[in-house]
């Protein structure tokens, strides 16, 4: 007599098959990249959820500076125009500098660096793994952002953009541990590669030999190389050197100049050399079109 049911494959058959086509898609995702599209659409798909998740803390927020006194707001407003006015008197300063620095390397037959571009990203949700350090920023590709775009604060470097899409892009910050970053000392132009280990308040300087000439206290700016950060922009401080004999290289660690672990709002940058563009908002289009070359005094003042 024949069974009302077919039989189907056994389950140990459907989880051997279903194992097969995950590797299959691990390993297409990762020569050809095919799943990009997919993380795009998704991204955008979930960018209304986390516009909501975000909402009561913005509403709160309002709800307090609006609580706030009116002579605490006078004070404050005081307090601002001070640092407005002094930022102005730095701002002038820097342009000289800028101008002055133009005219050498035109003297010395050298390229003169072209100003950068930015764009201002407020940060709408933080990842909730462990073992990840990104957060999501409220620019996508809409607003011509693009994978690999180097991201800053008003500190330092931050990361760089993961992937995008229409109205978000997620952010790999510097603390991560698939995160590395080509640096120099400020003293002595000595070239590190710093990568992140999990820790928010550290990166460590990877094969750094015992009789290295760096030292606690020493700056290390973004070097250039590898096409990602433009040149002279902080990124974090030495504060320990391990020189242990019985470890194959010195233990050196640096402390980021950015809080990774509060960060509100972020800068896009643009190098001069980028191929996309910036799409600003029409209200903001005057104020962010371009920005000061970084100097070695920036990161003095970074403290």
């Amino acid at each position: 007599m024949q069974s009302l049911f077919e039989r189907g494959p056994t389950l140990r058959t459907r989880l051997l098959l279903t194992l097969a086509f995950a590797a299959l898609m691990i390993f297409l995702d990762h020569r050809l990249n095919t799943m990009q599209p997919v993380r795009s659409f998704l991204s955008t798909l979930v960018a209304p959820v986390q516009y909501l998740a975000v909402l009561p803390e913005q509403v709160l927020d309002r709800l307090v500076y609006l609580a706030q006194t009116r002579s605490a707001l006078r004070e404050e407003n005081e307090a601002l125009s001070r640092e407005l006015q002094e930022l102005q008197m730095a701002v002038q300063r820097l342009n000289f500098l800028e101008n002055e620095n133009a005219r050498l390397r035109q003297l010395l037959g050298s390229d003169v660096r072209q100003t950068s571009r930015r764009m201002v990203a407020e940060v709408v949700a933080v990842a909730t793994d462990p073992f990840s350090h990104q957060v999501v920023v409220n620019k996508g590709f809409a607003n011509g952002v693009y994978e690999g775009q180097p991201v800053l604060d008003d500190q330092g470097i931050v990361g760089q953009v993961l992937s995008v899409g229409r109205n978000t892009a997620r952010i790999l910050l510097l603390a991560d541990q698939s995160h590395a970053i080509s640096l120099r000392a400020e003293r002595n132009d000595i070239r590190v590669l710093a990568q992140g280990f999990g820790d928010l308040q550290r990166v460590e300087l990877k094969f750094i030999p015992h009789s290295t000439e760096l030292e606690e206290g020493d700056v290390l700016l973004t070097s250039g190389l590898g096409g990602v950060f433009p040149e002279g922009y902080p990124v974090a401080r030495i504060v320990s050197i391990d020189r242990d004999e019985r470890l194959q290289y010195a233990k050196v660690l640096a402390e980021p100049f950015s809080q990774l672990d509060r960060i509100r709002s972020v800068l896009l940058l643009w190098p001069a050399d980028a191929t996309e563009s910036p799409v600003y908002d029409e209200a903001v289009d005057t104020e962010l079109d371009t920005e000061l070359e970084p100097t070695t005094e920036a990161a003095n003042d970074v403290d």
